[in-house]
């Protein structure tokens, strides 16, 4: 295998990283416009077989099913990462995804009714878990934390842009008014985002991917009951202007079987077949 590289491009803003390796490809997009995405697409994923979007919490594992589909497949993959609600505008708007791996079922369904997305292609490849966590060690957690305010910021997901936003701020409605809440809230573009906001300590406490909190290895976590927010189905579906594109529909029969062990291993539940 060929060493890594890692380009940065100058012209794409918003803290764009590309990562380049032999046989995938994966293109982090924390953010920016649709015309600095397509300078990405156009200058960093030239020649891949197959484009993805994937929701911000679920980049590590679709490394990990990347990695495994191409000791199968002799194939590019990209992946391109924002907020589900961002990826959602840039499909809308004419980027040239394959799959897409958004963080809720919403926006997948509302591509099916646009004719963007392949009918009956749609399905939940994995259900989140919401976590609080706290980069320090030892800090005791639980839903009087939220309820108190023992904190001075608590970083979330933008709850119009990102479901585990949207799921945080469910939780903190049922366990104090949001009204009370909102001063200390620090507000991130997408769950990754708010991770790192805790993870730097610009934030005290985030309402997290408990996959994130977990694989971090380190700090104190509370699993916020489901019971405190609706379900956080994450679906796939494949784009319509990839119907021709055995190596996108390969990739979503690998996600659908293959990839499930690794899905769970890494602290996501998987749906029934």
């Amino acid at each position: 295998m060929s060493p890594l590289r890692v380009r940065r491009m100058p012209c794409v803003k918003s803290g764009t990283l590309l990562v380049t390796r032999r046989r995938r490809l994966a293109a982090v997009a924390t953010g920016g416009v649709l015309a600095a995405l397509a300078v990405l697409l156009s200058a960093g994923a030239q020649g891949a077989d197959v484009l993805v979007a994937v929701a911000a919490n679920f980049v590590r594992p679709a490394e990990r099913i990347v990695d495994d589909f191409a000791e199968v497949h002799a194939a590019d993959v990209a992946l391109v990462a924002g907020s589900t609600g961002k990826l959602y505008a840039q499909i809308r708007n004419g980027a040239p995804f394959d799959v897409f791996l958004a963080a809720d079922q919403r926006r997948p369904a509302l591509l099916e009714d646009e004719g963007l997305a392949l009918a009956g292609s749609r399905f939940t490849y994995a259900v989140g878990r919401l976590a609080l966590w706290s980069a320090r060690e030892g800090v005791e957690l639980h839903a009087d934390t939220l309820r108190r305010g023992d904190y001075r910021k608590l970083a979330i997901a933008n709850p119009e842009l990102a479901p585990y936003g949207q799921a945080a701020r469910e939780v903190l409605s049922r366990l104090v008014s949001l009204a009370r809440a909102q001063e200390r809230l620090v507000t991130a573009e997408s769950v990754g985002q708010a991770f790192a906001l805790a993870a730097t300590g610009n934030a005290d406490l985030g309402l997290v991917a408990a996959a994130q909190a977990q694989r971090a290895g380190h700090g104190s976590l509370w699993l916020v009951p489901e019971s405190l927010h609706e379900p956080i189905r994450q679906d796939a579906v494949m784009l319509a202007r990839s119907r021709d594109n055995a190596t996108a529909a390969a990739f979503v029969a690998f996600l659908r079987t293959d990839a499930r062990a690794v899905i769970a291993s890494l602290g996501y539940g998987v749906a029934s077949r």
